[in-house]
């Protein structure tokens, strides 16, 4: 039982400073040149005010939330995020539209020995076209569970949704 305190103690605070380490942020970048098809990216980091963020279900640190850019032009924007798995944490990368309508989900990082099928790009595919103003994303009803993988994929559908909220938010209040 002190154990389970203690990890959930570490990974609330892992939560509440999140700032994106390098190699995260490393692999995100070749992520999102493999999506825009173009090696001339550039971000635009978004800052959200610590009032605004205390009010928002997702973590908003220093560097995870962006907009994208080839040559000026506004491709869209990008979110990195950790969520818990069964003993660890895993990295993500949500891409979104002008629009805030998410057009692809990565897993960067997993770092469980089981579930890293929540990696496979045909599970990720059932978040794209979900926005702020989408129903919200269910496990077992429009999010199909994977056996060996049921925290993980409850962990990463609940991310999601704390994070079309936020941006919701951060919507309502002009920050986006």
């Amino acid at each position: 039982m002190k154990t389970r305190v203690s990890f959930l103690l570490i990974t609330a605070l892992a939560f509440a400073a999140f700032s994106v380490p390098d190699n995260v942020a490393k692999k995100a970048h070749k992520e999102m040149v493999r999506f825009y098809e173009t090696v001339n990216l550039s971000k635009e980091i978004i800052s959200v005010p610590k009032d605004l963020n205390a009010k928002t279900l997702s973590e908003f640190g220093d560097e995870n939330l962006f907009k994208i850019y080839t040559e000026g032009k506004l491709l869209g924007y990008g979110y990195i995020g950790n969520a818990p798995s069964k003993t660890a944490t895993f990295d993500y990368l949500v891409l979104f539209d002008k629009n805030f309508v998410v057009t692809t989900s990565k897993v960067l990082f997993y770092r469980e020995e089981y579930g890293g099928e929540i990696s496979s790009k045909r599970w990720l595919k059932q978040f794209v076209g979900a926005s702020p103003t989408s129903k919200e994303l269910v496990y077992n009803r429009n999010i199909i569970p994977i056996s060996g993988a049921t925290i993980s994929v409850k962990s990463l559908t609940t991310e999601m949704n704390l994070l079309l909220k936020s941006i919701a938010i951060l919507q309502k209040s002009k920050v986006l």
